[in-house]
């Protein structure tokens, strides 16, 4: 079994295989994935990756498709985590270096941390698509989708800058509605980065992020507005960056999926096979 798996491997195979003798622990170990059934010996059970708790071998199944959920959730993740990371960074460093303007307070960077926590908690539950071939990381599209997605929310949260100071706003209000336009938009963000698809296509998001996400964006909304620590805006600028929001809201998902799209078209797919095939021995 051992050489079995060694010949399909040299072959270019990704090979999984399932065993439950101590004679199938060294076949076990070498496999790209290799199963202990539910009643394997211990030996068998130390060299398998996966242990299965039920008989039969539709467990595997499951376990697959457990695996590609879990990736979805970890890509949604990264891609959001380098897009907000981008934004924010980028944004403070080019107001104070270019512009000498502080954008936000350190206490406002504080409570915007904070704020973010939640949400991308509840990225581990939430609704994802199944993919039906075997998945990978694809770096160049997760890098050049967030960075995308990043350099946008520059871009607006710049043009939002200049629109306020030529309206002639006082800075520290300023620094409030810029704050509220980062907790907003960067929690939308996560709606944008979750599928590469629009973002009211199927799966829909499920209620634990949803909730997670309009809780914070209605804290901050709260925080900007009373001026809890902060210099209070008032209802009236808080709806008008609520709106703002909701604009770019759209045009940056339009942008990513153009960004896919082109990526796509360019041979660059993220949910390929890691090899030209799978093969499963057992």
């Amino acid at each position: 079994k051992y050489l079995i798996v060694d010949t399909l491997q040299k072959a270019d195979h990704i090979v999984a295989m399932t065993g439950d003798g101590v004679n199938d622990a060294p076949a076990l170990k070498k496999a790209d994935c290799g199963f202990a059934v539910s009643n394997a010996t211990d030996a068998a059970r130390a060299a398998a990756d996966i242990v299965m708790t039920a008989p039969g071998l539709s467990v595997i199944n499951e376990a697959i498709r457990q695996a590609r959920i879990t990736f979805a959730r970890m890509k949604s993740y990264a891609t959001f985590r380098i897009a907000e990371t981008i934004r924010i960074v980028l944004f403070m460093t080019l107001s104070i270096v270019v512009f000498d303007f502080y954008p936000i307070t350190p206490l406002m960077i504080i409570l915007l941390a904070l704020l973010n926590d939640i949400p991308i908690l509840a990225i581990a539950y939430d609704n994802t698509r199944v993919h039906q071939l075997p998945v990978r990381w694809n770096m160049r599209e997760l890098l050049t989708v967030s960075s995308v997605l990043g350099v946008a929310g520059v871009v607006s949260s710049f043009v939002l800058f200049f629109i306020l100071q030529e309206r002639g706003v006082d800075e520290e209000v300023i620094r409030t509605l810029l704050f509220l336009k980062l907790i907003i938009a960067g929690h939308s963000t996560l709606y944008i980065t979750r599928a590469e698809g629009w973002f009211w296509q199927r799966p829909w998001p499920a209620p634990l992020l949803f909730w997670a996400t309009f809780g914070t964006e209605i804290l901050g909304t709260l925080v900007a507005v009373y001026g809890l620590m902060i210099t209070p805006v008032g209802w009236e600028y808080a709806l008008g960056i609520w709106g703002y929001a909701l604009v770019w809201f759209l045009i940056n998902d339009a942008i990513k999926v153009g960004t896919y799209r082109w990526l796509h078209s360019e041979g660059n797919n993220g949910a390929t096979t890691a090899n030209p095939s799978l093969t499963a021995a057992s």
